[in-house]
């Protein structure tokens, strides 16, 4: 993922995951001029409210039932630190 990914993917859905502003803001020293400057807008997106802090949810017309509820327990669960039961 790059920061302009990141940019592109949050502007259109409006969303930005708690693991992928994690990984912006750990990431940031090691930015362009270009990536800081995509990454200050993301911030002020975030001020201004016209981004939210949630999570995406995959739509399950394109994952088996299966797939669906895992990409959906790794979105939830894991940030919780909780460990699925296998």
């Amino acid at each position: 993922m790059t920061v302009g990914e990141l940019y592109l993917e949050s502007l259109s859905s409006g969303i930005i995951t708690p693991t992928e502003l994690s990984w912006l803001t750990h990431g940031q020293n090691h930015f362009s001029r270009l990536e800081e400057a995509t990454a200050l807008r993301l911030g002020r997106l975030l001020d201004q409210g016209d981004i939210q802090l949630g999570c995406r949810l995959v739509c399950s017309d394109t994952l088996a039932p299966q797939e669906a509820a895992a990409a959906g327990l790794e979105e939830w669960v894991e940030p919780l630190g909780r460990q699925p039961h296998r």
